[in-house]
């Protein structure tokens, strides 16, 4: 129980990556605060409790404490009133803040073979408005929290898809813009011993991807059988949720403040493996990008340990 006592939001945990940290961020022993929307009709549950609280229930079962709380991340004013209440129920401590919320699923899955300008436009609000903005007001008024007591931890889930296009053009340049603002305040909070860093999860197995890319049989749907292969080796959706927790636990994290940091990357240095026993497919893998590109026979030959350095794919991905 490495948190027991420490502080930790994690928003959009209803379900997905968030649900997975905030569930092993409650195994820790931290106080676990969630967040989601409120649905219209929360008896779709089984038990009449909505997928919040469900995982706030987990969590404490887990050894934790759960605290859901929604919060709509696209009024910034909810978003402020929440970090108040938080402030004020703990005389102002929080340790660690995961964004996490996202609202463009549905958006770039309905877009995706669209060129941008046959798009419309407000498609840049759907995706960036939570994705991005409100990760900016959550840092902030979390940061104000932390550089008071002069520690802290904040993770920006992010992805590979601001190296490269990938979906649509909203979605990359949110992304690398999500980067960015790990980087910029990480130096700002340096001083304020605050670590700031940037996640990539690999594929990971959320409910949604299961759904989206298989029958209820578990075969490949027609035309997706590249991408089922991909996720069907990919991360739980708590393995980003044990790279959190070793970061939260690890005293010398400020050495990778500023950083993106892949999670197998950090499941090999820490020294975790999956809740199933299984270590995933890590992004700079060579295997994993030549399979990911079609090339899944060569794939097959080269070791998984055998990965491109990051300034490689960064400079590879470069036009400039």
């Amino acid at each position: 129980m490495a948190l027991t006592g420490q502080i930790a939001v994690v928003t959009g945990a209803s379900r997905g990556i968030g649900r997975g940290i905030a569930l092993q961020l409650g195994e820790a022993g931290a106080t676990v605060y969630i967040t989601g929307r409120k649905p219209e009709d929360s008896l779709n549950s089984k038990v009449g409790l909505t997928g919040l609280e469900q995982t706030a229930e987990e969590i404490t079962k887990r050894g934790g404490k759960g605290i859901a709380r929604f919060v709509d991340h696209q009024n910034m004013d909810e978003v402020k009133n929440f970090f108040e209440i938080i402030e004020k129920d703990h005389n102002g401590q929080l340790d660690i803040l995961v964004n996490n919320a996202y609202q463009g699923v549905q958006a770039i899955a309905e877009s995706i073979g669209k060129p941008f300008y046959e798009t419309d436009p407000e498609i840049w609000d759907t995706i960036n408005n939570v994705g991005l903005r409100n990760h900016y007001f959550c840092t902030v008024y979390a940061s104000r929290l932390m550089a008071a007591r002069n520690k802290g931890l904040i993770v920006n889930v992010s992805s590979g898809g601001g190296l490269r296009y990938l979906f649509n053009v909203a979605y990359g340049v949110g992304k690398q813009a999500l980067d960015r603002l790990s980087v910029d305040t990480s130096v700002e909070l340096a001083k304020k011993n605050v670590c700031v860093v940037s996640l990539w999860p690999g594929a990971v197995k959320t409910e949604l991807c299961t759904k989206k890319f298989t029958d209820e049989d578990g075969n490949p749907n027609p035309g997706a059988e590249k991408m089922q292969n991909m996720f069907a080796n990919g991360e739980t959706v708590e393995y980003p949720g044990r790279a959190v927790v070793a970061l939260a636990s690890d005293p010398k994290r400020m050495n990778k403040t500023g950083r993106i940091l892949i999670t197998e990357d950090l499941g090999r240095e820490y020294g975790f493996v999956d809740i199933d026993g299984q270590t995933p497919p890590n992004l700079r893998s060579v295997s994993f990008i030549l399979g990911h590109l079609g090339w899944t026979t060569t794939a097959k030959f080269i070791p998984s340990w055998v990965r491109l350095p990051g300034w490689l794919i960064v400079a590879g991905n470069s036009h400039l």
